[in-house]
């Protein structure tokens, strides 16, 4: 047969997928991997265990205090006691 140019190959190849099926990747939403330093990798590794670890305590107290029936609320020793005093103007 004749010699055909790469695109020509790459354009009778998609004809002939598209044609035994109608199957499709899925759009790529990530960009591509990327090669990091060792330093950097560890770094981001290292940030987010303590990320996951805070998640995981906040489940966690969230979970007991569900089983031991505490409600948590937010305590403000000055606050809105404060401002309503503060709010109050003299007329004078």
């Amino acid at each position: 047969g004749s010699p055909i140019s790469a695109e020509e190959r790459q354009l009778r190849d998609k004809k002939h997928l598209d044609d035994i099926t109608a199957a499709r990747l899925p759009p790529l939403h990530h960009s591509p991997a990327k090669l990091l330093p060792i330093e950097e990798s560890i770094a981001i590794q290292i940030q987010q265990k303590e990320a996951y670890e805070e998640m995981q305590a906040k489940l966690a107290a969230q979970k007991l205090a569900e089983r031991l029936n505490i409600k948590m609320v937010r305590f403000e020793p000055e606050g809105e006691a404060s401002m309503q005093y503060r709010e109050v103007r003299d007329e004078d």
